[in-house]
């Protein structure tokens, strides 16, 4: 493979890489791979580096069709490699300890809607649960009050129920405090928790030195006490918390007496009056282990947490559950932050959570991608370790299969010009409603001398075109100028001369259509028998599926999906 040249060594690994997750690797994965192959390199770490970045850029021009393609004429055996991988197991990898069925989670704070980088924790668990059986708990994580957006409880269950789980069972974690408070002061009789009153800076200092502060060594007996006054608003919000109680030699000084509760009075949390709040790390193990929990996918950006957590399953003794951490998915194209997101709808820059510039699910379903489309996408990816670049041109290749077979055809002719066709008798177009399917029929579009065509499709020079379904039309110039003449009806003509094929609209048969892409507006026209697909994907030959978002009296509004 490759031979000796770095450049196409990392290239390959890219391409490979990139063939068998989908979307584009970045950099750390590509490097560790050919690292770890080509040790020799390790002294060029800064020259890989450089090539690495160039190798993934020449990647991401490819189309998931071209990177195949080139992989298979460049380096044969690693295309091998992967469909050998293939044919030993589809679909996802088995999980330890499932045979008897397994209990799922996914764990959204109620912020905001879900997005498409929640989509994949959501659509793996639902697979193993429908693969092995069992329950699939949405677990809403609200004990923190700051990250708390009243309207998301109605919101997330609403994406939930689009996106289609398999939820069996709905916790709000805010209802359960009460559980959550006598669990900690089981752990603090247990030795394995303490409350603390230190100053957090003095803290911080001490736990950087491995040294134990004041606090540790008090009496169970005096924690239990602070812990029934921290309950009783004997503190203020920073005045007390409680620690668990790990190993202060710890080389990671962030696992030293981490804290799992602490006082927080403002902002007021929206469902419940309290003054003490349970940390993820405890409220965590406390649901898995109470609603019996037996298998936990979620990215490796918590594999700390995870370590943090056994801490607190072994001083209560109780058994861990099985824990699969995925590599990190870079989504690119959409705004993604909740505050952000909020920030662009409270000042106007975007129409709501159905913005179609936003990675919220339901931005994704008002353009028409649809759910079984997400959680395809996402199983596709799913949960290896490698860290890897989200491809939309995925997501929209899943969404195709499924709206392809179904989506009727319709012309729409963006920024159109009127023009008179010279010499032509009236015609009838009857173009198919779907090409595969004739069964269903198809649209009548008359045309009487006067038709609607895009300016852009009319380049200087050009000297015919062919109306789809109709006929020929030649063109002549006048500088910038064109006028237009019939030119027959043969297809085989069109074809000789290298006639473009193009959309048109009589000119007195239409219904002034917007569509809406994520890169703007495009104002046309479109036919009237569009007015009935509303609410349906539809596709609007040589431009696009769309999904038709309203019809009135002063038109249609579309929003684009994708080719």
């Amino acid at each position: 493979m490759a031979g000796d040249d770095p450049k196409e060594l990392l290239f390959l690994c890219a391409l490979q890489n990139a063939v068998k997750h989908g979307g584009v690797p970045q950099s750390g994965a590509v490097i560790g791979m050919v690292m770890g192959a080509h040790p020799e390199l390790r002294s060029r770490a800064k020259e890989v580096s450089s090539l690495a970045k160039e190798a993934i850029a020449d990647v991401a021009k490819l189309s998931p069709e071209e990177r195949v393609a080139t992989l298979q004429s460049r380096a044969p055996e690693m295309i091998t490699a992967l469909s050998e991988k293939h044919e030993k197991k589809t679909g996802l990898p088995d999980l330890e300890g499932a045979e008897k069925g397994v209990v799922m989670r996914f764990a959204p704070n109620p912020s905001g809607p879900l997005h498409i980088g929640h989509a994949r924790a959501a659509a793996l668990n639902d697979a193993y649960v429908k693969q092995y059986g069992g329950r699939y708990i949405l677990r809403i994580e609200d004990t923190d009050p700051k990250r708390v957006d009243p309207g998301a409880y109605a919101t997330v269950q609403e994406d939930i129920k689009w996106l289609g789980l398999g939820i069996t069972e709905v916790v709000t974690q805010s209802d359960r405090l009460p559980v959550y408070y006598d669990l900690c002061k089981q752990l603090i009789e247990r030795g394995g928790a303490y409350v603390c009153t230190c100053d957090n800076e003095h803290f911080k200092e001490l736990k950087q030195h491995k040294t134990a502060c004041p606090c540790r060594s008090q009496p169970v007996e005096k924690s239990l006490e602070l812990w029934q006054r921290m309950l009783d608003h004997g503190f203020k919000e920073g005045e007390a918390s409680v620690r668990i109680r790990t190993d202060l030699n710890h080389p990671d000084p962030a696992m030293r007496d981490f804290p799992a509760f602490r006082i927080l009075d403002y902002p007021p949390h929206p469902k419940v009056t309290a003054h003490v709040y349970p940390l993820m790390n405890f409220s965590v193990v406390a649901d898995d282990h109470l609603l019996g929990v037996t298998h936990v996918i979620r990215g490796k950006d918590h594999i700390a947490n995870t370590r943090r957590q056994r801490y607190i399953y072994d001083h209560f003794g109780w058994n861990v559950p099985v824990y699969r951490h995925y590599g990190r998915m870079g989504i690119e194209g959409v705004v993604l932050s909740t505050s952000q997101m909020r920030a662009g709808i409270n000042d106007g820059t975007y129409s709501g959570w159905d913005d179609i510039r936003l990675g919220t699910l339901r931005a994704l379903a008002r353009r028409g991608i649809l759910p079984e489309a997400v959680k395809n996408a996402m199983i596709a990816i799913g949960i290896g370790d490698v860290d890897i670049s989200f491809s939309w041109d995925n997501l929209y290749a899943e969404n195709k299969k499924l709206v392809d077979p179904t989506a009727n055809r319709y012309f729409f002719v963006p920024a159109p010009v009127e023009a008179r066709i010279e010499g032509a008798t009236a015609h009838t177009a009857h173009a198919l409603l779907h090409p595969s399917d004739a069964a269903r029929g198809s649209r009548t579009l008359e045309f009487t001398g006067t038709v609607l065509l895009r300016r852009a499709e009319l380049v200087p020079g050009t000297a015919m075109v062919r109306l789809k379904d109709l006929f020929n039309v030649k063109i002549a110039w006048n500088g910038d100028t064109p006028s237009f003449s019939y030119g027959g009806d043969s297809l085989a003509d069109a074809r000789a001369a290298k006639a473009h094929i193009i959309q048109w609209l009589p000119a007195q048969a239409t219904v002034p259509c917007t569509l809406l892409t994520q890169e703007g507006t495009m104002s046309g026209a479109c036919e009237p028998a569009v007015r009935s697909e509303l609410g349906k994907v539809v596709q609007f030959e040589r431009v696009g599926f769309v999904k038709i978002d309203a019809v009135g009296d002063d038109g249609v509004r579309a929003y684009f999906t994708h080719k």
